[in-house]
């Protein structure tokens, strides 16, 4: 990823190096089996090339550990990050947005860590953690979308104004992460098929909640086609194991 990730705003560039960072320190990494053809893609959208490349791995408690980066010409940078846990350990989602541009800096950056439990609320050892990480009273919040009720109330979507807001955003997310691999290695796998069941059903719901958002499907549908959009959306981005 590194051609690309230089090339990327600095923003996404040193956020993509901190949670991989994070990752290897915290988590004992594996590498994740991906389908061939969809670790590097190279397309064209509206007469600009559109380059993806993803990154994944898996742990004792998760699954995949998924990092995207992607650059449409000049004007549009991505990160996505998601971590989905195994279905035998109730752990929640941690996600993370930015869509930005070299010019134009990041207008939109989202980071949470969503429960998948049937109540939707955080377990109380995140909580304590959570409120501790040192809060920022940023100039530009974002509002949540219609289907967002996957989120947490620890979810934070702004839009950066400068330089001083970004680190502080790249220090929330530092924190909501290291939260979560910490409390991932200290926790319990399930004990029941039903546990598991249940834990699975929570996951599914994000993941469809997360293909909601039309903005992803119709950049991926322009420069690849309807098929190949939704085979990535659900093989790549949001599958469900």
């Amino acid at each position: 990823m590194n051609a690309l990730r230089s090339s990327l705003y600095p923003l996404i560039h040193r956020l993509a190096d901190r949670i991989e960072s994070i990752w290897k320190t915290e988590l004992d990494l594996s590498p994740y089996q991906m389908p061939e053809d969809l670790g590097y893609i190279e397309g064209r959208l509206e007469g600009e090339r559109l380059v993806i490349e993803n990154a994944c791995y898996e742990t004792p408690q998760f699954r995949k550990l998924h990092l995207e980066l992607a650059k449409v010409g000049t004007g549009l940078d991505i990160l996505h990050c998601v971590m989905f846990p195994r279905s035998s350990y109730a752990l929640p989602m941690f996600g993370a947005d930015l869509v930005g541009s070299t010019k134009g800096g990041i207008s939109a950056a989202i980071v949470d860590l969503s429960p998948t439990n049937p109540e939707r609320v955080l377990e109380e050892a995140y909580q304590q953690p959570l409120n501790e990480v040192p809060h920022f009273a940023f100039s530009q919040e974002r509002s949540i979308p219609d289907w967002g009720d996957i989120f947490s109330p620890y979810c934070l979507f702004v839009r950066p104004a400068d330089t001083i807001e970004e680190d502080a955003f790249l220090e929330r997310l530092s924190g909501f992460l290291r939260i979560h691999c910490q409390q991932a290695t200290a926790a319990s796998p399930l004990t029941t098929p039903e546990a598991e069941a249940q834990n699975l059903t929570g996951q599914r719901y994000y993941c469809q909640k997360q293909l909601q958002n039309d903005k992803t499907r119709r950049v991926l549908e322009k420069a690849f086609g309807e098929a190949w959009a939704e085979r990535y959306m659900t093989e790549m981005l949001f599958d469900v194991k």
